[in-house]
């Protein structure tokens, strides 16, 4: 078993002219539930999906578990984008059914489980659900899994503040504590606390890696604080990239 769960080595990735990121060396660990925080066009989105397969890198290299990206990492992989991609005929227990026949980590008993702490219907039909209950429903397909790494790409962006709170217990409360987390989101000041490490990214390279514990013992603030200190005059939502 590799040290570390992610390795990234150069890792750069174009979209022609454009740079999304730009030789990035990366290092993160397990059991470890980390940010990734950026402005808009970071470089945060397209990290994910290079990390799930969805993208190919332009130069570097990448692996996962000690594995080059490909069939094997991706059944290790649980990934939540940051749009909702069913049919909207189909309802919960329809997605619930697909994911057990296709990750054999899937448990379809933790599934309705976490419907029923979240206040979801497994059987209504996406196209009844609100925005933020759909965006629910794709966490409980994530997390329901016993995946060695959860991609979250903006999971608290689309529910009010009061649920928020909800959503990030859900996650440390069902993800494999042997596996990490990877959070992208600009939401920094909901979701430090529940942080060990965070990631910088800024124009496409890592800016910053380090521990929660450690900025707040020599820096002095918080993530959010030291967030807003860096990219003071950026602006914090997302984009495409």
């Amino acid at each position: 078993m590799s040290e570390h769960l992610i390795v990234c080595r150069g890792l750069s990735k174009a979209y022609g002219p454009k740079v999304a990121l730009s030789g990035v060396d990366l290092e993160v660990g397990r059991g470890r539930i980390v940010g990734l925080l950026g402005p808009n066009g970071s470089g945060k989105t397209t990290l994910i999906k290079l990390l799930c397969g969805l993208l190919q890198p332009t130069t570097g290299t990448l692996e996962i578990n000690g594995q080059h990206i490909g069939p094997a990492t991706k059944a290790q992989v649980s990934y939540l984008p940051d749009r909702m991609y069913f049919a909207d005929w189909m309802k919960a227990t329809d997605l619930f059914d697909l994911f057990r026949d296709f990750y054999q980590d899937f448990d379809y008993d933790k599934a309705l489980a976490m419907c029923r702490s979240l206040g979801v219907e497994p059987k209504d039909r996406l196209k009844s659900m609100s925005k933020g209950t759909k965006e629910k429903v794709q966490l409980v397909l994530v997390m329901a899994r016993k995946a060695q790494l959860y991609l979250l790409d903006e999971p608290i962006a689309g529910v009010d503040p009061a649920a928020r709170d909800f959503i990030l217990h859900t996650i440390l409360t069902n993800y494999n504590e042997d596996g990490t987390v990877l959070i992208s989101t600009h939401l920094i000041a909901d979701i430090e606390k529940v942080l060990d490490e965070v990631i910088f990214l800024k124009s496409g390279r890592i800016m910053l890696h380090s521990t929660v514990d450690d900025i707040r013992e020599r820096q002095g603030k918080s993530v959010d604080a030291l967030f807003r200190e860096i990219f003071k005059a950026q602006p914090l939502e997302g984009g495409l990239y």
